[in-house]
C-alpha cells in the first residue's frame, strides 16, 4: 500500500510503502475510533496520542475488579429476573382468562336482559397485564 503525504502548502510530498499488515492495523485502528485511516496516520505522525492519567497497571486491575463485582450481583439477579419474567407470563394468561370471564358474563347477562357491567378500572389493567 502507498501512503502519498502531502503538505498543506508547498510542493513537496512523501511518499511511503505500507506492508499490507501495517495497513489492515491502520484500518482496524480507525474503524474502532470512528476516523479515517487518514487521520490515524497523521495521529501516529504528529504524536497527538493522549497519555493515560494514572497507572495503567492499577487501572487495570480496578476494571478487573469491577468486572468481578459486576458478575457477582448478575449471579445474585439472573433468577430474580427470571422468576419475574415467569411472574409477568403467568399475569398475562390471567389477564386473557379474566377477559373471557368478563365477556361470557357480559353475554349471559345481556341473554338475561340485564344492562352488562362496564368496568374500566378493570379493563385499564387487564390491558397493563397483556402489553406488560
Amino acid at each position: 500500500m502507498k501512503l502519498l503525504i502531502k503538505p498543506d502548502r508547498g510542493f513537496g510530498k512523501i511518499e511511503v510503502e505500507l506492508d499490507e499488515s501495517l495497513w489492515k492495523r491502520i484500518e482496524e485502528l480507525a474503524r474502532r475510533y470512528g476516523v479515517s485511516p487518514e487521520r490515524v496516520v497523521e495521529i501516529a505522525l504528529n504524536g497527538e496520542f493522549k497519555k493515560p492519567k494514572g497507572d495503567l497497571e492499577k487501572l487495570e486491575e480496578k476494571v478487573e475488579e469491577l468486572e468481578r463485582k459486576v458478575w457477582k450481583l448478575e449471579m445474585e439477579y439472573a433468577p430474580l429476573r427470571y422468576k419475574a419474567y415467569g411472574l409477568s407470563e403467568d399475569n398475562k394468561i390471567l389477564a386473557i382468562e379474566l377477559s373471557g370471564l368478563i365477556a361470557e358474563n357480559n353475554q349471559l347477562r345481556r341473554f338475561l336482559r340485564l344492562s352488562p357491567n362496564r368496568n374500566p378500572e378493570l379493563r385499564k389493567l387487564i390491558s397493563y397485564y397483556l402489553q406488560g
